[in-house]
């Protein structure tokens, strides 16, 4: 088999992260989790330098205790189907 050689082509990379369409999915994943996980719970999605990033957070006192007690946010994400992270394993 002959060599091959892949480059990265970081700008076209970071077009693509933060390109409305990828926003779009960050947010409609991000407001399954966010429903998941009850009514308390909210879903946005923001540009930092070079990617889009999705956060869901509690928007109650009520809500954010019972993350903090149940790992609400956490259930949520396996709930939705989202793979999840093993530690590096």
């Amino acid at each position: 088999m002959g060599k091959f050689k892949f480059e990265l082509n970081l700008q076209g990379l970071n077009e693509l992260m933060k390109s409305p369409e990828c926003q779009a999915l960050m947010l409609e994943t991000g407001q399954a989790v966010a429903g998941a996980a009850g009514e308390d719970y909210e879903a946005e999605v923001h540009t930092a330098s070079f990617v889009a990033i999705s956060n869901v957070y509690p928007n109650s006192r009520k809500a954010a205790h019972q993350n903090f007690k149940e790992n609400t946010l956490l259930k949520s994400i396996g709930a939705v189907g989202l793979p999840m992270s093993k530690g590096g394993r």
